[in-house]
């Protein structure tokens, strides 16, 4: 590669001023990235990615008055498979996912989990976010919301309940052809 980097990106991140980066993480670089249009637009040099940060706490501790309204995170609308699981247990379940954004995943499976349940998915991200076409990666996630399905759940002896879930995504990791579970 000769110094040249195939570029992992973290989810975007957030500067106190509200603009959106990304790190890539296997060279650290830093990223601009545009939710609007959901891309990267400049690479930002550590000095000047240092100031922003500073300008942006800087600007932070100004503001007097807190904001009450916060706009909802863009959706990216998807239709792929994903595998689920409460975190550190055996059973995968198998589901499909409605919808992503920075703030989680809402996605349809065959067993609905309580809120506040710690789960684990693995899913393909999309390049619109990782930068990488077909990156698998495996995240930690909370659920959120869970809404049981108002169909009729079939009768399995272990009693699943299929449903709508929205997990929040704490972290993730990419997970690479040899070493995926």
């Amino acid at each position: 590669m000769l110094g040249r980097c195939s570029h992992e990106f973290s989810w975007p991140r957030r500067t106190g001023d509200g603009d959106y980066y990304q790190v890539c993480l296997l060279c650290a670089a830093k990223y601009k990235y545009d939710w609007k249009t959901m891309r990267r637009t400049e690479r930002v040099d550590r000095n000047k990615a240092e100031s922003m940060e500073e300008e942006a706490r800087a600007r932070a501790r100004v503001r007097t008055r807190p904001t009450t309204w916060v706009p909802r995170a863009r959706r990216l609308k998807l239709d792929v498979p994903l595998r689920y699981r409460v975190k550190n247990l055996g059973e995968w379940y198998g589901g499909r996912i409605d919808n992503l954004s920075q703030s989680g995943v809402l996605f349809r499976g065959p067993q609905s989990l309580p809120e506040n349940t710690m789960v684990e998915m693995i899913f393909n991200m999309p390049e619109e976010i990782s930068g990488q076409r077909n990156s698998t990666v495996l995240c930690q996630g909370r659920i959120i919301r869970a809404k049981e399905s108002k169909k009729e759940s079939p009768k399995d002896a272990r009693d699943a309940k299929p449903g709508v879930v929205a997990a929040s995504i704490l972290d993730y990791v990419f997970l690479h052809p040899n070493r995926q579970k």
